[in-house]
């Protein structure tokens, strides 16, 4: 099924406004198994026109986005219907909504909102409780087109639930996909893109009837299987079984949400020591709704001063083998665990760049450290890495790599 998506407003490409509704349709309809071939931005007025008259001759569903409001550049409607050389007509029941939204608020409805109950000869008005602007499914074969067109309006909180109530079981209808069709998206972790591809995408592709596809981001790497259940159920186990130390999840969770379920299910608090991460990754733990009940201390040591005060690292280790090394990393961890009766905790310390390397460090170094009670006992462990891309990508990928040193923790392989 070739979908297009057209969203319309001058906000967005003057870059007033952030256009988000591409990127959550297209989310959206890929969880139905059904991909967007084109995206189109077009701002107000007679470009809505041209672009759904393109639109519609070349795809089998169009969903346009804004343009349903009550103001002479909210052309949407009329462009549909000339497109498809219908006539516009006014629907009662549109009206009443409209009437009933305002006498809710308390409001005079302007004369100019009439022309939202405004739709063409044989579509549906599709209801919006949630605003003024009713939205239009044109079924096929309606006028001189054979494209379905939806019709949505603009304001997020509006177009989703729309979308969800109303256009998302049309889809569903006008697909001939099995009723097991579907999508899988595997998060991966520590394994770059290429060496990915080089071992897996032959095999994946001798799958009957799979497609494949991959998407990678700053320490992170997705898999993306659509097909039968069955088929995408053993390609999956593939890839897991392939890169199980890489391996996050497939539940769509983030690597941060899946960290704090698994600390929940295993009863373990954690806390982190972070240096050259500046309590990046603290700040992404407690953005997991539940995260009170498993972290306990996020120490931000960036100076040697607190990392000597807060977690008793020893000024002899500093002064023998510098803030980035193993030794002050394994102490951070240690103190951190300690400091704060967690049953793990993870510390980082590194050279986040652009100055302050060396030959021997160079930008980008950073040690991992994990401290794990073991009876009486504590347990340490660290390990070095780099990632010399700049300081922000640096601290992304420094701490995913802490926070799959903690799921590794949890779930060892």
């Amino acid at each position: 099924m070739k979908i297009e998506i057209i969203n319309t407003g001058s906000e967005l490409l003057l870059g007033s406004t952030l256009n988000t509704h591409g990127a959550w349709l297209g989310q959206e309809l890929l969880g139905l198994g059904l991909r967007v071939q084109r995206l189109v931005t077009v701002p107000d007025g007679d470009p809505i026109r041209e672009a759904l008259k393109q639109s519609i001759t070349d795809s089998d569903v169009v969903i346009v986005t804004g343009g349903l409001g009550p103001t002479s550049d909210d052309v949407t409607r009329e462009a549909t219907a000339e497109a498809l050389g219908v006539d516009l007509i006014e629907d009662e029941h549109a009206v009443r909504c409209i009437q009933a939204f305002f006498d809710r608020l308390g409001r005079e409805m302007s004369d100019s909102n009439l022309k939202q109950a405004l739709h063409p000869v044989g579509a549906d008005v599709l209801p919006n409780p949630n605003g003024t602007a009713p939205g239009v499914y044109v079924p096929p074969r309606l006028g001189d087109s054979s494209c379905a067109i939806f019709l949505l309006p603009g304001p997020p909180h509006e177009m989703h639930a729309m979308y969800h109530a109303e256009v998302a079981p049309r889809l569903k209808a006008l697909t001939d996909l099995p009723e097991d069709y579907g999508v899988t998206n595997i998060k991966f972790s520590g394994i770059g893109e290429s060496s990915f591809q080089d071992a897996l995408d032959a095999k994946l592709h001798k799958f009957p009837e799979l497609e494949v596809g991959y998407c990678a981001r700053p320490g992170e790497l997705d898999l993306r299987l659509i097909g039968e259940r069955g088929v995408r159920s053993q390609a999956a186990e593939l890839a897991m079984n392939t890169y199980p130390k890489q391996y996050i999840n497939e539940d769509g969770l983030s690597l941060e949400e899946t960290v704090v379920s698994e600390l929940g299910k295993h009863g373990k608090k954690l806390a982190l020591a972070e240096s050259c991460t500046g309590g990046r990754v603290s700040s992404r733990i407690t953005d997991v709704s539940g995260s009170s009940a498993v972290f306990t201390h996020g120490y931000i040591t960036y100076a040697d001063e607190a990392k000597v005060e807060m977690l008793g690292v020893s000024q002899a280790s500093l002064v023998a083998h510098g803030a980035v090394s193993e030794e002050v990393a394994r102490e951070m961890a240690k103190g951190a665990l300690e400091n704060s009766k967690a049953d793990i905790a993870v510390s980082v310390t590194g050279i986040a760049g652009p100055a302050g390397g060396s030959d021997e460090k160079p930008v980008g170094t950073y040690w991992l450290a994990i401290a794990v009670r073991d009876g009486d006992a504590v347990r340490t462990s660290a390990e070095k890495k780099c990632s010399p891309h700049g300081r922000e990508i640096f601290k992304l990928v420094a701490g995913q790599a802490i926070l799959m040193k903690i799921l590794r923790q949890l779930k060892p392989v």
